[in-house]
């Protein structure tokens, strides 16, 4: 049995990988690389089908945040020219939400620069989100505040919050190298405060930081396992005005062996293409919904994308499609287990789903193949856009596409209308 076989058996049966074997997709080749996405596309569609989750953020609150992670627009000493504005009122974050929702979003993800929410804030959210599913009761809210204290995570689970998000980023080893003011174990420790209040754990990583294989492969492990719901996957933006802004060592290629590592070490948790898959994946961007199971629709928090009309037409051209607020995300047994407090990754049948855990949404019925690879775009803003100027690393073999970083300048804080 090859490498390839060995994941995808495991991937359906949600068999951990070794590390190793994580290592050994990183370092395949490019002439691999459509195996290797054949491979991975195989276990998505065990655990998720053909559907695609289309989620929307709307930023609470934007820059002069007193960290310093340097990946961020928003640090403390960015010169990144972003908006930069106080907390939305919850009518206007509501007005807000409800353009992604229209679009197809059926999770809104709500976003606030800072260390950690107070306790007034905490309030501000509850009421944002009691506006939100006013206008909607069905949708998700997912909070993305920063550290939780003590208390916070219940507050917001008490206030109809679904999920909380907050990414560990990189590996253990290497956090203290991108982030001085806070710790790796601050956002441990928030992961399982999330957890415990019974919010759905969202928790990923970002790519293209300067960080080795061993780095990626360890920040991966790490979150399967604290059991998160969600995976987004992030590809750094280099923003110019920040301490990455020279960090062009991505490809698109790179960039798809790292969702495959990621399907494999977890196979039936929702892995969600995020930040940078319009500047590093590009035209690649097809290949990477064979992988993962979800994206963003319309802007992120400080960048514009393309336009989300796009990304509907060409989730529908490459035979997927997108997933319905009557769908269930999570495979059967992974929503047993939260209900119950089974554990994510017992063995088939363990959580009396009578044997078999298919698709949710799926009826227990064998996930069509999907064809050859279609199209699958960038979301976000069509309008007024403002190009952020950088510089292709020293050396790399292709230029980088700078043309694509967009700073934000429509959507919620401003006063033209927000992307869907």
């Amino acid at each position: 049995m090859d490498l390839l076989d060995i994941l995808t058996d495991k991937g359906l049966r949600r068999e951990l990988p070794t590390r190793e074997e994580a290592l050994a997709v990183l370092a395949t080749t490019d002439d691999q690389l459509l195996d290797v996405v054949a491979a991975a596309g195989r276990v998505r569609r065990q655990w998720f089908g053909r559907r695609v989750k289309l989620n929307y953020l709307v930023n609470l609150k934007s820059g002069l945040c007193p960290e310093d992670c340097s990946y961020c627009s928003q640090r403390l000493g960015s010169k990144a020219e972003i908006l930069k504005y106080t907390w939305l009122k919850p009518d206007q974050a509501a007005q807000a939400a409800a353009a992604g929702v229209a679009g197809g979003a059926k999770r809104v993800c709500l976003v606030a620069s800072g260390r950690g929410p107070t306790d007034r804030d905490i309030d501000r959210v509850a009421d944002t989100i009691a506006a939100i599913k006013g206008a909607d009761e069905g949708v998700e809210v997912c909070a993305c505040l920063g550290l939780l204290s003590d208390n916070q995570a219940e507050r917001l689970k008490a206030a109809g919050a679904d999920a909380y998000n907050h990414n560990l980023n990189t590996s253990e080893a290497t956090y203290g190298d991108i982030t001085t003011t806070h710790t790796y174990a601050d956002r441990v420790d928030t992961v399982a405060k999330a957890h415990g209040a019974g919010l759905s754990a969202c928790s990923g990583l970002i790519a293209g930081m300067g960080e080795s294989d061993a780095d990626l492969v360890d920040v991966v492990f790490a979150l399967r396992e604290l059991d998160p719901d969600s995976v987004p996957v992030n590809f750094l933006i280099p923003f110019e005005g920040t301490p990455l802004a020279e960090e062009w060592n991505l490809t698109p290629q790179r960039c798809l062996r790292i969702l495959a590592m990621v399907r494999f070490v977890c196979p039936d948790i929702e892995v969600r293409i995020a930040g940078g898959r319009e500047v590093h994946l590009r035209s690649m961007q097809p290949l990477g919904l064979h992988i993962a199971n979800s994206i963003f629709l319309g802007d992120y928090l400080t960048s514009e994308g393309q336009a989300g009309q796009a990304d509907l037409d060409m989730i529908k051209d490459a035979g997927f499609e997108v997933e319905g607020a009557e769908q269930t995300t999570l495979p059967r047994h992974r929503v047993h287990a939260a209900a119950t407090g089974c554990g994510g990754h017992q063995e088939e049948g363990a959580c009396g789903t009578g044997g078999g855990c298919g698709p949710c949404g799926g009826h227990g019925e064998s996930a069509p193949a999907v064809g050859a690879a279609g199209a699958v775009g960038a979301v976000g803003a069509v309008g007024v856009v403002e190009a952020v100027g950088a510089v292709a690393a020293p050396g790399a073999e292709d230029e980088a596409r700078t043309d694509l970083v967009r700073v934000r300048r429509r959507g919620a804080g401003t006063e033209l209308a927000p992307n869907a």
